[in-house]
């Protein structure tokens, strides 16, 4: 929030046209990253590709699917992804507990046909040991056992392959259905009609076949498919999480005083609610009555509890601990933090970074490329390679198209930030989409807010001091008057002083906020001023003959306001703001990592430099308006610094959005501002410290899985080939080559998911 020498009315929450103006330009600004998304977007659906806000725990219905490597793509109804062949997952998961009716289907077809895969593998293994009547008879013997596993169990794999051809759009299901088919296809003919083949195809006194390879290929896919859907249902996980904090009922007190006991989904805004010890706190609301302290780690990250009066803010799904609260409902649905909490942490999962940009330019190229070493693999070692030559260049074919799956490469970066927001969530850290992680760890510099950034952002009272021939009661009175019609934390605080003191306050006949500087009204026929000094010299008060009061004021840390009526200063008002207890220690971590910290408020620049010195902050920057915060971020820029900036306010939303990375400090209220790029929702600056750091370990496992991804196809390839022969006389199997295919994407997904309990 814009901590100025007094309160500009746009600190009403969401009430300055300015701040949705600002929200959108920087939305459009990064449009382009998301042009993609708006293609397949189903209707109805919120900006930048994510779901419509709905209420927390709803049933499913009107679920939208989405593909975890092309988020792009969506559509209302499950499936499979027309780019990669992935199975489609919903955007936002529901807490019903039904299984993935693919990962059941899969796991059906893998238990009904691995024991023809096993018993068809020891077939070709020790056959001719086992079957009377020669080789022949054993050939059809393994046709009979193999030919369910390729055409039923494998089946969804063989149609994905043949989709991926339609849709030009190859992928590893094609490689993996031209590997299956040409090795049954082949071993088929050599069956049927042995007598087709030239004798150099000869092995044992049979052309050779390799059903028991295609079987194998088909139960270790279904294998790897159903751990990875496992796995990657694992990733949700935190957006489950957040789903089942939500109550499912609240206890509705009527006008008459009676309760009864309604769905969640019953509570309208104005509801009177009673929350007993021991309960979650239905909706977002304001405590009428009681006190207790109220658990709120699930949403902030913050251990203590948090201790609640009447007046005080409460967030829904947070825990009651001891006393009983009476709060009236004041944002329900999707309106609530929570709700805004799983929508932002939806969003982000389902965006795409930076990074995998490399890994979308080589997967393009990839298959075809895989393709080519097939072809090439098959005729080197049929031309140039041992007896029976052709045989060795078919199995070595098969093997390098199984082996090379792009999967991995796929799913190395979207599980990782997957992973990661959740984990962020459940640390009160809400990242908008994947290029803030990204962005993050490179910052150097953080900008902050003095108010409710530093300081708790809630102003209490200090003293008055009134020009010659006024009483404090006159100066009061008539600031608190004006004050009325601002929603700043300083005018809070002034007006509940003069009720506190009993005083009669008028109405105003006008009023009018001045952006960083103050408040202007009418009172009584007077055109009455409220604001710092900057306020006073554009309405020529002559405001000097309190200015060493006002300045020994501010050296103790307290905000000072000039009153002034009809050009004649009637005193002035001073307000203090106590440093948050967790601000020395968050600035000193954020010193030890390396981050320039520089301070810019709308405040008094004595009052600035006290509490700057007070936290050894050496870069202070006073009464500065929302477009000098702006200009400072730019001009940081321009000297190469990689700028962060944490505000708490709508004025703050043009420095937010030019930063290269926005902090919104949520208060519990407006959780999702939209210029900023991460929300911390306790608005505690450790927590920037910790999305730091969470953002260096993202970025490395990221690395570590595209790594993974590149080098695995990089040996894959080559000894699936049979380049190694030469020099070792070993060859790829091709059931080999399937099990090594299958490990790669599980091993990407399991390294992800390490993210979950990442320090």
């Amino acid at each position: 929030m814009n901590d100025s020498a007094h309160h500009p009315h746009e600190h009403g929450h969401h009430k300055d046209p300015a701040h949705h103006e600002h929200g959108h330009e920087h939305e459009h600004e990064h449009e382009h990253e998301h042009e993609h998304e708006h293609e397949h977007r189903a209707p109805g659906h919120g900006h930048h590709g994510g779901p419509a806000p709905a209420a927390v725990a709803i049933a499913p219905e009107g679920t939208v699917y989405t593909c975890p490597m092309h988020p792009e793509i969506r559509q209302p109804s499950p499936g499979n992804c027309p780019k990669c062949g992935m199975t489609l997952e919903p955007v936002m998961p529901s807490l019903e507990d039904e299984e993935n009716p693919e990962l059941a289907d899969f796991r059906r077809r893998f238990w009904w046909t691995l024991p023809l895969t096993v018993v068809a593998t020891l077939m070709a293994m020790f056959g001719h040991r086992i079957v009377h009547g020669g080789l022949p008879q054993q050939s059809w013997l393994e046709l009979l056992l193999t030919t369910p596993v390729i055409l039923w169990a494998g089946w969804p794999f063989l149609v994905r392959g043949v989709e991926s051809i339609r849709h030009r759009s190859p992928n590893m299901w094609t490689l993996i259905g031209l590997g299956v088919t040409a090795a049954y296809a082949y071993s088929v003919v050599a069956t049927v009609a042995p007598g087709v083949f030239p004798s150099s195809f000869m092995m044992d006194g049979r052309i050779g076949v390799y059903f028991e390879a295609a079987a194998v290929i088909v139960s270790l896919t279904l294998l790897g498919q159903i751990l990875e859907l496992k796995a990657r249902s694992e990733t949700s996980a935190a957006i489950k999480s957040l789903l089942g904090l939500a109550p499912k009922t609240a206890r509705r007190i009527r006008p008459d005083g009676a309760e009864e006991d309604i769905p969640l989904s019953h509570v309208h805004v104005g509801d009177v609610l009673r929350v007993r010890p021991g309960e979650k706190v239905p909706v977002d609301g304001e405590v009428l009555e009681g006190e207790s302290a109220l658990d709120e780690s699930m949403l902030t990250g913050e251990p203590l509890p948090v201790t609640k009066r009447p007046g005080d803010k409460v967030i829904g799904a947070t825990i009651n601990s001891s006393g009983s609260l009476v709060v009236r409902s004041e944002k329900v649905g999707s309106q609530t933090v929570l709700s805004q909490i799983v929508q932002m942490v939806a969003l982000a999962q389902r965006s795409r970074a930076p990074m995998q940009r490399l890994a979308d330019v080589v997967a393009g190229y990839f298959v075809s490329i895989v393709v080519v070493i097939a072809i090439l693999t098959l005729f080197v070692w049929g031309f140039f390679g041992p007896q029976p030559s052709w045989v060795y260049g078919f199995v070595n074919a098969v093997a390098v198209l199984i082996i090379a799956c792009p999967c991995a490469l796929g799913l190395a970066t979207p599980m990782s930030i997957m992973a990661a927001t959740g984990r962020a969530a459940t640390q009160g850290i809400l990242f908008r989409d994947a290029a803030a992680i990204e962005s993050m760890r490179k910052v150097d510099t953080l900008i902050v807010d003095k108010t409710g950034t530093l300081t708790q952002g809630k102003p209490a009272f200090d003293r008055v001091l009134p020009a010659p021939g006024l009483t404090e009661q006159d100066v009061l009175q008539m600031a608190a008057s004006i004050d009325q019609g601002s929603e700043h934390p300083l005018a809070h605080a002034i007006v509940a002083q003069a009720r506190q003191r009993g005083l009669a306050l008028d109405k105003p006949e006008s009023f009018e906020s001045s952006s960083g500087i103050g408040v202007r009204g009418t009172v009584r026929g007077q055109r009455v001023v409220l604001g710092n000094t900057a306020l006073m010299d554009s309405e020529k008060v002559d405001w000097k003959i309190l200015q060493a009061q006002a300045e020994s004021l501010r050296g103790e840390g307290a905000s000072v306001m000039y009153l002034a009526a009809d050009g004649r200063l009637l005193g002035l008002i001073a307000v203090s703001d106590p440093v948050k207890a967790t601000t020395a220690e968050a600035l000193a971590t954020l010193k030890e990592a390396g981050i320039t910290v520089v301070m810019a408020t709308g405040d008094g620049v004595t009052t600035a430099r006290s509490v700057a010195k007070r936290l050894g902050i050496a870069e202070v920057h006073g009464e500065v308006k929302p477009q000098d915060k702006l200009a400072l971020v730019e001009r940081l820029q321009r000297e190469g610094k990689v700028v962060a900036m944490a505000g708490d306010g709508i004025n703050d939303a043009p420095a937010l959005a030019k930063a290269n990375v926005g902090i919104a400090m949520g208060t519990g209220t407006d959780v999702a501002i939209n210029s900023a790029h991460v929300t911390l929702v306790k608005g505690d600056l450790r927590a920037i410290a910790r999305s730091r750091l969470l953002s260096l370990e993202t970025v490395r496992n990221m690395r570590q899985n595209l790594g993974f991804a590149f080098v695995y196809n990089a040996l894959g390839i080559p000894l699936a080939a049979g380049l190694l022969y030469p020099f070792t006389g070993q060859l790829l199997s091709p059931m080999i080559a399937a099990l090594a295919m299958s490990l790669s994407s599980v091993s990407v997904i399991a390294n992800a998911l390490r993210l979950r309990s990442a320090k």
